[in-house]
């Protein structure tokens, strides 16, 4: 059955963090971010482990709707964030 609000979750813009390691990656994650509009979402590709961890987490503090957290299945994840 498909996600009723799976239009909504529709990414406006990605970026790719997996080249980098925590704290740059919520660095660089931020200032894809900062390129959006309120109300945005920005798709996030980045390794496992602790910047699957962090990021999230880090979102969620700077005020940001963290949407979705899905396994790639190749040691990467892609996080949807909504900019608030």
């Amino acid at each position: 059955m498909p996600d009723e609000h799976s239009a909504d979750l529709r990414p406006d813009a990605e970026t790719d963090v997996t080249s980098v390691v925590c704290p740059v990656t919520f660095a660089k994650a931020t200032a894809a971010l900062d390129e959006l509009e309120n109300g945005r979402i920005l798709a996030i590709r980045l390794n496992d482990g602790e910047a699957a961890r962090n990021v999230p987490l880090s979102m969620k503090d700077e005020g940001h709707q963290v949407l979705k957290l899905t396994d790639n299945g190749d040691g990467t994840c892609t996080l949807l964030v909504r900019k608030t």
